[in-house]
This record gives C-alpha cells, sequence and structure tokens, in this order.
C-alpha cells in the first residue's frame, strides 16, 4: 500500500510543478541595477551589480560563480515572491530568472564550469501545505540547460521551465541535505553531503541562525569549555557522502563519518578527490577532511591542535587548500593565525598573513573568509569589519582592496573572477545590514 501512495505523491507533485511551470518567471529579464561608487578609504571603484531590497546572496566561495562563457553570475533572491535562482551579466548589467516553481534548492547551486548548465535540487517541504504534507514531496537533482534558457529568453521566447529541465534522479527519501553539493571535476558525478533520519535538537545558535551564531563565537567572556561543548552539540552526526552519476542518477555511498557533515566540495582539478569538514558552526577538534570518492584515502586534511579554530577551507589550485586560522579571541592570538595553505600531497602548510581589529568591547577581529586566484598569485580574505583584503603570495604584501561591507545579514564570502582580475562579494554596506547586493572590485595590476 505504501508504494501507490509514494506514486501518487511524485504525480501530484510534478503536477504542482508543472502547474507553476505553465505560468513560470523562467526566463524574466529584469533591468540593469548596475552601478558604480568610490571607496572612501582605499579610493578603489565598487561596481554593484544587484540593488534590489529582497537581497542578493552569490554562492559560497566554495563553488563556481561564473557561468561557463564567463559572461554571466549567479546568485539566490526573493525578488519574485520566493527563494530562486538568477543570473547577471557582468558587463551589461541585464538579471535573469532561471528557476521557477516551488521548493527550489538555491542553498547549494552548482554551475558547470565546461557547459552552460546548472544543477541544483528541488524539492522538500512546499509553502502553504499541511504539516501533515510538508515532509513528502520528494527531493529531485535537476540539471538545466542554461546556454537554450539564455538564448530563448533574449529573443522573447523562453519555453515552459521543464523543456530546459533535466531530472537525473528523485533522491532517497531516508536522506537529508547536509553540506551541499558539488561536481566532479570531470562532471560524471556530483557528490551530495548528506545526514539520516530527524534533525537532531539543537539550541537556536546551534542550529546555525546567524546573528545568534556569530554574537556567540565571537564573546570574549565565554568560556573555552563552555564553546566547546557548544560546538559539540551542534557538531553531532552522522554524516556522509553520496555519489550520483549524473548520467543514470544511481547514487551510492562515498563514506559514512560520526560527525555533521559539512563543506562538501569536489577539488576542480582532480578528478574523484573530495574535501569535507566537521560543521559545527564554529570550533571543531578536527576541521578539514578529504577522501576519494570510492571512500578510500580518508584523512585530516590540517592535523591541528586543540589550541586552534580552523575554518572556511577551499581548494587554490590542484595541489593546494586554503583556510583560516582564526585569530579573533585572546587565547587563540596566543599562537599563529591568519591564512594558510596546506599542500594536499606533503602535507607542507604556508601562513601567509593576518590582521589584527579592534572592534571594542574587548572584542577583536581578524581574517574570516579566503579564497586563492586561479593564476596563484593572491589570497583575498574578509575581514570581521567587512574590509577586503588581498595577499601577494610571492613576497605576503598586503592591499586594503575595499571596506565596510557590514558582514550583515551574512558575511562577504570574497571569491576571485575566473581571470583573476576582479573580486566578487555580497555586501551588506549600502543597507546598513538589511539586504545584500553583489559587488565587484578589480584586482591591481602590479
Amino acid at each position: 500500500m505504501k508504494i501507490p501512495f509514494l506514486r501518487n505523491t511524485v504525480t501530484a507533485f510534478a503536477f504542482i510543478l508543472g502547474s507553476v511551470s505553465a505560468n513560470a518567471q523562467s526566463g524574466r529579464i529584469f533591468p540593469t541595477e548596475k552601478s558604480t561608487f568610490v571607496d572612501p578609504i582605499t579610493g578603489a571603484e565598487i561596481t554593484v551589480l544587484t540593488s534590489d531590497p529582497a537581497g542578493s546572496a552569490k554562492p559560497y566561495q566554495t563553488h563556481p560563480t561564473w557561468t561557463a562563457d564567463g559572461n554571466w553570475i549567479i546568485f539566490r533572491s526573493n525578488r519574485t515572491g520566493s527563494s530562486q535562482a538568477f543570473i547577471v551579466n557582468e558587463q551589461s548589467g541585464e538579471i535573469m530568472q532561471i528557476t521557477d516553481g516551488p521548493a527550489t534548492g538555491t542553498g547549494s547551486l552548482n554551475l558547470s564550469r565546461r557547459e552552460m548548465k546548472l544543477f541544483y535540487m528541488r524539492g522538500g517541504p512546499v509553502r502553504g501545505s499541511s504539516d501533515e504534507n510538508r515532509s513528502i514531496y520528494p527531493r529531485q537533482l535537476i540539471e538545466l540547460n542554461l546556454g537554450s534558457l539564455i538564448v530563448d529568453a533574449r529573443s522573447g521566447r523562453p519555453r515552459t521551465a521543464a523543456e530546459y529541465e533535466r531530472v537525473i534522479v528523485t533522491l532517497p527519501a531516508d536522506l537529508r541535505d547536509s553540506g551541499g553539493f558539488t561536481l566532479d571535476a570531470d562532471e560524471t558525478k556530483a557528490y551530495w553531503g548528506v545526514a539520516f533520519g530527524p534533525s537532531p535538537a539543537r539550541s537556536a545558535a546551534a542550529a546555525g541562525e546567524r546573528r545568534q551564531v556569530d554574537d556567540a563565537n565571537t564573546n570574549p567572556a565565554e568560556a573555552r569549555e563552555a564553546a566547546r561543548r557548544r560546538f559539540a552539540e551542534a557538531g553531532r552526526g552522522p554524516g556522509g557522502i553520496r555519489a550520483i552519476d549524473l548520467r543514470s542518477g544511481k547514487v551510492t555511498a562515498v563514506i559514512d563519518v560520526d560527525l555533521r557533515m559539512g563543506h562538501v566540495q569536489a577539488n576542480p582539478w582532480v578528478p574523484g578527490e573530495i574535501l569535507y569538514c566537521h560543521e559545527t558552526t564554529g570550533d571543531s577538534p578536527q576541521r578539514i577532511w578529504a577522501v576519494n570518492s570510492d571512500g578510500t584515502g580518508n584523512r585530516p586534511v590540517y592535523a591541528e591542535t586543540a589550541e586552534e579554530w580552523i575554518t572556511h577551507e577551499t581548494f587554490s589550485n590542484r595541489d593546494e587548500v586554503m583556510f583560516n586560522v582564526m585569530g579573533h579571541l585572546p587565547y587563540l592570538r596566543e599562537r599563529p593565525t591568519g591564512v594558510a595553505v596546506v599542500n594536499l600531497r606533503n602535507g607542507s602548510v604556508t601562513l601567509l598573513g593576518q590582521i589584527d581589529e579592534d572592534l571594542g568591547g574587548d572584542r577583536r577581529g581578524g581574517f574570516w573568509h579566503c579564497n586563492g586566484s586561479l593564476d596563484g598569485r593572491w589570497a583575498v580574505a574578509d575581514s570581521f569589519r567587512g574590509d577586503i583584503h588581498l595577499i601577494r603570495r610571492s613576497d605576503g604584501r598586503r592591499v586594503l582592496l575595499t571596506t565596510g561591507h557590514v558582514m550583515k545579514p551574512d558575511h562577504t564570502h570574497p571569491i576571485f573572477s575566473p581571470d583573476s582580475r576582479r573580486v566578487l562579494i555580497q555586501s551588506g554596506r549600502r543597507s546598513e545590514g538589511k539586504f545584500l547586493e553583489l559587488m565587484t572590485v578589480k584586482v591591481p595590476l602590479e
């Protein structure tokens, strides 16, 4: 009896999506919001790409943000009533909606680096459904033909959203997202971070509400043992990684671990190499891990000490992972901190640099998130004040690029453009922390 019920549920869900797609906004074009201003401290010209008060958030700095042709930047926004994916043309400022319908999974958008395609998840709780039915809508992995959608939308003849989509797989109902998903370097597979069963009960801060997490994590009065107990609660597992064949939809296990899975990312240059973290919303006993796609070689990437707070890891080239050794609490500064790089092949570590910030009220700052340029010349890092710094890797020279980006309602998450000539951030500067705008700033030519 359960099987017909599930089949009817899937059919009903498809009908809902089809009904929405018939009146779809996918392919809708919005006028440019592009403008510029000059940073009063650094003199840099900042290009603002989005300004709608609904807000615009870029993907995390671990994932591609530019389309394969290098012309468009992807972001998520509620500007049409629900969270959907959009792209903005970096040159013209033209904005286009590219997804539509209920329960679009905009938290982990994956652009192909090879083709004009987007991979995203859809399904789960749908607004307006009853509590009894909220959990029965299936999750699906979707491939979107972005190139065709752009051409048709610009010609004024976009088709229904379903005509650009391919459902790769309906995902197992006993698994839930934990850590997002990522595309393998050869783009034959996706790797999906998962958790099992119902979500464990956690405090509001442990569950990840941004302002509460930030306030708790930067409180110098919190005892170290109290912080460790809080992180242990937030980091409870188990978790795992599943591989999804992008052609057949077959789902297979990569690894299961006794921790909360987080920040799953594939090496963009080396097929079959996956990075993940022990997610605690703060410090963890061992943050960064790597594993091969066949489940072998599971290992710590940087073996940290109990006195270090390691976070925000990302690939900077085929052999290196860049991360932050946090220095925002007094006891953390008793050891070296700052942006660091670890070599995946030999384990060697290089510390690139750190700043010190007096935030008032006995609070201090420093570097928070980081990313490396594809040409290997630069690292970029934001600070607790919302200042963006470049670090020249050849000699450690720091360049203050732009300032005052608030870090509310979310962090700036800086990332370099594919040609290494610009840095993209999401900024709460002009809205005084009320909503995010996408902004770019040029990297100095030196």
